[in-house]
Order: C-alpha cells, then structure tokens, then sequence
C-alpha cells in the first residue's frame, strides 16, 4: 500500500498537488487532523486496502502546533504497520507567495492571529518544519505556474522506481534566484557563455550550434567530468541512507545555454546507471 503525505506551505501548490494526484488513481483527503491519522490507518486504509490502496493526505498549518510537533511519531507508526509512506513538502519564496495571495486575494489560514501576511508565512514556516525535515521530496514552486506543477509531479510518480532513489537534475539561472529544493548547488557561471556569441545567444542548450561550442571547451568538460565523479561518489551513499529524491541544481547566469547543457549530459550519464533520472529546465518553460 502506498501514502503519500502532502504539505509545505499555504499557497505553493497543495491543492493543485492533491488534484493531480487524484488524476493520477490516489484516493485524496485534503486537510485531515493529524489526531485523526492512526485511526484512518487501522479503521479505513488496513480495512480497505482495494480502495484505499493509493491515498494521499494534506496535513497543513490548521492543525494545532502540538500535533504537527508530533508528526514524526505518527510517521514511525504507518510504516510500521508496512505502509509504504513518503512525504512530499511544497514551499516558494517569500516573494511569491505574497505576490500570489495578492493575485487571488485569498486568506492565510493563520489570518485570524491578525498578523501581518509575511508576519504569518514565517510562523506557518516554523510551525512546519517538522515536515520539511522529514520530507523525502521538497518541491519548490516559486517559478512553477500550474501546468509546470502538475507535469512535474506526474513525471516524479511515474519515473519512481522503488528500488533506487529518484535523481532530478535540474536547470536554472541565478538572476532568478536559487531552487529552494536543491540537494546540491553547482555555480557553471565561470564557464565560456555562448550569449556572447551573437548567432548562439537566441538558442538554448538543447540547441546543436549551442552543444557544438560547448563541446569544444576543456573547461566545460572538465566541469561535467568533476561534477561526475563527485557524484558517482556521493549518490550511492544517499541510497544507503534511504533517500527517496535527490535534486542536483545546476546554475548559469540566465538557466538557457550551459547549466542547460550539463544538466542533458549528466542526466545522459546516470540513466546508464539504472537510476530514476528527472530533467528540469527551470528557465526554459
């Protein structure tokens, strides 16, 4: 049997997460109390394990602070009943989720505090820290619109493989901020650029004009070789931890020609490996 727990922070997605895990054969509950949790596993999941054979629950800040400190003890308590169970945290930058709640004019479920909006994203950050440390997939939307939201978490359940960890690779420009989500940062911005190449600077790093220069520089070679070896290092030992996901962020200037590039070829490497390989492009949706 398979749970998913679905949280993070109000306005980075959970809903939009929990439609699409719908779509995809889940039996979703948004909002459950986690006091309530232990019972629906022993009274309704372990009864019906036809129907309930896929679920997902979104546990949120609307539960009481005391509870959600509590969590961990209720994580250990599904999977010893042989549940398999992961944890799936959504967050986005401060920025946006003030820009977002400002778009739709929604209320902070700890509005009723009146507390100032950034006043209350800080304490429901706090009050769910928990479930970010314990998460095993962290999804940073703060550059996802909804349909990018809804094929990435389609392609995370359906590259998943049970056997080995899910390594995503993925792209992305630092003038437009840092993934939240990232394992491991990689700064390529040192390397030959070809924006400054004008018949190259329209393209991007799928492009073959593009492959082609960044091919014949050593340094972009000996980038990829290092960022390699230090990998081929480094994910056995996350496997043995019993890591689920694993997101190598790869940054350029603008995230179009080489974080593009490298993120293609190291993804091309690792698939040989049997691993579960995601690729994301940040900046070129």
């Amino acid at each position: 049997m398979k749970l998913l727990i679905v949280s993070g922070l109000s306005g980075s997605g959970k809903s939009i997460a929990l439609d699409t895990l719908e779509d995809c054969g889940y039996y979703c509950i948004d909002n459950l109390p986690i006091m309530l949790l232990e019972s629906f596993i022993t009274n309704v999941m372990l009864v019906d394990k036809n129907t309930y054979a896929k679920t997902a629950i979104g546990i949120d800040a609307r539960n009481q602070t005391e509870n959600l400190v509590n969590f961990p003890d209720k994580l250990d308590f599904i999977r010893s009943r042989g549940i398999d169970c992961e944890v799936m945290y959504m967050q986005a930058e401060e920025a946006t989720l003030l820009k977002r709640y400002s778009e739709t004019r929604r209320r902070h479920p700890l509005s009723d505090l009146n507390l100032p909006l950034n006043e209350a994203i800080k304490i429901e950050k706090e009050m769910l820290r928990t479930f970010a440390k314990n998460a095993d997939c962290v999804i940073d939307t703060s550059h996802t619109h909804y349909h990018q939201l809804r094929e990435l978490i389609k392609v995370q359940l359906g590259e998943r493989n049970e056997r080995y960890l899910s390594l995503q690779f993925q792209s992305f420009g630092f003038k437009h901020g840092i993934p939240l989500d990232a394992d491991f940062v990689f700064d390529v911005r040192s390397l030959p650029n070809p924006h400054w190449v004008p018949e190259l600077r329209g393209l991007t790093g799928k492009d073959q004009p593009v492959i082609d220069f960044l091919q014949h520089e050593s340094d972009v070679l000996d980038m990829f070789n290092d960022v390699a070896v230090f990998l081929d290092r480094w994910v056995p030992r996350f496997e043995e931890d019993n890591r689920s996901y694993l997101t190598i962020a790869i940054g350029c200037t603008g995230g179009q020609h080489r974080s593009v590039f490298l993120v293609d070829k190291l993804a091309k490497r690792f698939k040989v490996q049997a691993l579960n390989v995601i690729i994301r492009h940040r900046e070129l949706h």
